[in-house]
């Protein structure tokens, strides 16, 4: 048991935040970027975004349900980012990643980590996807982890025209974590 907690806690605290940095340094930053995460839940993504654009904004969005990640809240994102001292970057919403209260390229970069899978059919993913790629800018980037239906992500955004790189699986947690980039075209 001592073992499982050890992991447990080295995946909280370190795992996370490598995989999280290792994601975010594939993507190149001007430091004013629109950055869209979606299902950020308590703001890993949306904070490490945060504090690559100093003169930019993270938008976080999420459904806010705690049978997805315990805890899962508004103020707990909030408090994050406020710990993190990026809340002046960051804006919070409530919205459902298959229709997101966007206009068409309103983002420079979209992100999202752990959440996709969440949406558990094949259609509902497809259509969350569809909506990354709209709320996209041209030119703009995605990045993704995610440990289930990876492959299926890269295929949505490669018919939908972008360039795609996956990568091969971080056992990070045990489980089986990909990374997905794509790039729609400028």
């Amino acid at each position: 048991m001592l073992g499982t907690a050890a992991v447990m806690v080295w995946g909280s605290r370190v795992g996370k935040l490598r995989l999280r940095d290792r994601l975010l340094g594939g993507l190149a930053w001007r430091g004013d970027e629109a950055v869209l995460d979606v299902g950020c839940g308590r703001g890993l993504l949306l904070i490490g975004a945060a504090k690559r654009i100093p003169r930019g904004r993270a938008v976080g969005i999420d459904l806010w349900q705690t049978e997805d990640q315990s805890g899962n809240s508004p103020e707990a994102t909030g408090a994050n980012a406020r710990a993190e001292r990026v809340s002046d970057r960051i804006a919070l919403e409530t919205g459902d990643a298959r229709r997101l209260p966007f206009g068409d390229a309103t983002f420079d970069a979209v992100v999202s980590s752990w959440a996709l899978h969440n949406i558990y059919d094949r259609e509902g993913r497809r259509q969350a996807l569809i909506e990354i790629v709209r709320v996209l800018k041209p030119g703009g980037n995605a990045a993704i982890l995610d440990i289930r239906h990876t492959t299926e992500y890269a295929e949505v955004f490669c018919q939908c025209g972008l360039s795609v790189r996956r990568s091969r699986p971080n056992f990070t947690f045990f489980i089986p974590t990909f990374a997905i980039h794509a790039r729609k075209p400028g």
